[in-house]
């Protein structure tokens, strides 16, 4: 038997709070109607990684996404029509960039829409086992990632990056030593710059430095 090559890709952004991940109405069999990860198979000649930037930027209209391996999945049950391999990739995005470039469709799904990650439908075959892993890679990893700033715009609140941090951790932080500890690690940039536009106190702003940030977790 064939196998053959599909690709699926865990699209997460921070909005209103929650931590949301994005999934397609399936339009065709198996699982018609189900709710699934964006995803699709692989051209003959085509290199994986230019597969990944392809289906992301037919389902977001963005290029250049922060994206990373997850894993590979073959399970001889995962598919109803025989073994189809699956390698998962994850991509972070910010919703102000996103929010209006979402594909509207096609023949293969019937639209995309934004899921709270504690609030996920029934969904097609692993992917919901897909998911899962995805946020128990980056629960482990975000002490010592750039995955909070890659769901933040490029100036945000020291509330904002906590709420984010409490989303990817799935638990609250208390606040006054979360930002002790945030200001000691080095890399953020206080800004002399405030909240626009709101109608309570307005918070400072601020950034992410980059380049402090890799010499901070520099194996050098």
């Amino acid at each position: 038997m064939q196998t053959h090559f599909t690709i699926d890709c865990v699209i997460l952004t921070f909005d209103e709070g929650q931590l949301k991940v994005l999934l397609a109405e399936r339009n065709e069999y198996p699982y018609k109607d189900w709710w699934a990860l964006p995803g699709y198979f692989v051209n003959k000649y085509e290199e994986m990684e230019d597969a990944v930037s392809r289906i992301l930027f037919e389902m977001t209209g963005l290029k250049d996404i922060y994206m990373d391996q997850l894993a590979a999945f073959a399970g001889v049950k995962r598919h109803p029509e025989g073994r189809i391999l699956t390698v998962a990739y994850l991509a972070l995005v910010q919703m102000e960039e996103v929010k209006n470039k979402i594909s509207s469709g096609s023949t293969y799904m019937r639209q995309l829409k934004w899921f709270p990650v504690t609030a996920l439908p029934d969904l097609a075959f692993d992917h919901k086992e897909i998911i899962e892993l995805s946020l128990d890679r980056l629960k482990k990893t975000v002490s010592y990632s750039m995955t909070p700033y890659e769901l933040l715009p490029s100036k945000f609140t020291l509330t904002q990056l906590q709420q984010v941090y409490e989303a990817l951790l799935n638990k609250q932080l208390d606040k006054r030593n979360f930002r002790k500890k945030i200001n000691n690690l080095g890399y953020l940039k206080e800004l002399n710059e405030f909240q626009k536009g709101v109608s309570y106190r307005a918070a400072k702003l601020y950034s992410f430095d980059k380049k402090k940030f890799h010499k901070t977790f520099s194996q050098d």
